[in-house]
Order: structure tokens, then sequence, then C-alpha cells
């Protein structure tokens, strides 16, 4: 891992408006159908009056940004591959809605040389930059066979 080249402090952002396809489609590829997130009517008398993203599409969007990181930042070591090993601390803070546009902030705030590890902080805000989620993500870089 010495031979990449991000560093504390390297950060991306990622934007994206959230469409009713998004959800949709993200719907049918996970089989995750709850009317939150695709029954108009059934959301129209909760709380927040209209229908929300799931949360792990969001999730979605941050793995968008860790690639962006690596593509930003490259390894010089060919002999070994970044790959994720997961998210934690997730929270989803505020709702996302149809049609909003999020932020992903990635950055990394560790880097562990003797484990081949980092950890990033993920913020992801609204277009009125209300805080809507956070994650820690953790890459791992894996020996090539």
């Amino acid at each position: 891992m010495e031979a990449q080249t991000f560093a504390v402090g390297c950060r991306v952002t990622f934007s994206k408006t959230v469409g009713e396809s998004d959800i949709y489609l993200f719907a049918g590829i996970t089989g995750d159908f709850s009317p939150n997130h695709v029954d108009r009517e059934f959301m129209r008398s909760s709380a927040y009056g209209r229908r929300i993203a799931h949360g792990s599409l969001l999730i979605g969007y941050a793995s968008t940004a860790s690639t962006m990181i690596l593509q930003t930042y490259p390894s010089e070591n060919k002999n070994m591959t970044a790959v994720s090993l997961g998210y934690d601390r997730i929270r989803f803070l505020k709702p996302v809605f149809i049609n909003d546009t999020i932020t992903v902030n990635y950055e990394i705030e560790a880097i562990d040389q003797e484990k081949n590890r980092s950890l990033s902080r993920i913020e992801i805000t609204n277009q009125h930059g209300e805080l809507v989620a956070v994650a820690t993500h953790i890459l791992k870089w894996v020996a090539n066979s």
C-alpha cells in the first residue's frame, strides 16, 4: 500500500439528483418494494408526506465516491487491488426525497500501513446543505495473484 498516492485529507465529491426511476430501478434490483419507497398514497399520510429513497441507495452513491477516490489518486503498486471491507457507523439522519440532489463528500481520515487499510469519512448532504447520511468506509488492499 505504500505506493498508494492518496493520503489523509484527500477527498472527492459526487453529486446526483435522485430520480423516481433511480428508486424504482433500485427496488427492482434489490426486491425492496417497501411502500416507503414506491407507494405515493401510503407515504402521503406519513410524517414525510411523500416517498423516500432507500438508505442503501445512498450507500451505493457512497460506493461511487470510493471508486472516484481510487481513480483520482491511483496506486502505483500494480501488485495490489483495493476492495471495500464495508461501512461502519452508517446513519440516515434525514430523508432523501425524489428529485433531491445529494452530494457525497468522501475524505480519507486514516491509513493503517500494517493492515493495508484506509478509513474514510462519508458525509452526504442534500441541496439545502442538510446532512442526510454519514458513514465510515473501510478500504483494504489485497495482493493480486
